[in-house]
């Protein structure tokens, strides 16, 4: 498969992002201070190790099943509450990093939204699209945990 040197510049940015996000899911997995938070944390690193690894493939000129940008990982998304409506160190903490990773999420997703417009190949566009959603759905995950835990306003 040949890239357009758009596509190809392109892949290097959202190589760079899910390099990120591995990172910071993994870093924030071992300093997050709620036990679901970090489970959750450390589910994402893996399917986000996925998405790094479709991106690599695709660099590489092979064109990815979409099925495997994911890894086959499943995320469990149903919290309990751990914090209550007042604030403690603890969950300043644990704010912060869901914070941040809400963040990256909202940024890494409006990447993939311009790439699916960019990319030419209908099969890449769909697998770029496919890890869109995931990252959306990771979002929400966070946002779910945030909103249970009486973090988000």
């Amino acid at each position: 498969m040949q890239l357009t040197q758009k596509e190809t510049d392109l892949l290097k940015d959202l190589k760079g992002q899910e390099k990120l996000c591995v990172e910071k899911y993994t870093k924030y997995s071992s300093q997050a201070l709620d036990p679901q938070l970090k489970q959750l944390f450390t589910e994402i690193a893996n399917v986000e190790q996925g998405h790094l690894n479709t991106i690599t493939q695709i660099e590489q000129g092979n064109t990815p099943n979409t099925s495997s940008s994911s890894g086959g990982q499943t995320i469990n998304s149903t919290f309990t509450e751990t914090y209550g409506m007042g604030d403690t160190p603890d969950k300043q903490a644990d704010c912060y990093l869901c914070s941040d990773l809400l963040a990256d999420e909202k940024h890494v997703s409006h990447l993939y939204d311009t790439c699916v417009f960019e990319f030419k190949d209908k099969t890449l566009r769909d697998t770029l699209n496919h890890i869109q959603k995931e990252e959306q759905e990771h979002g929400k995950y966070i946002y779910d945990y945030m909103s249970k835990n009486n973090m988000y306003s």
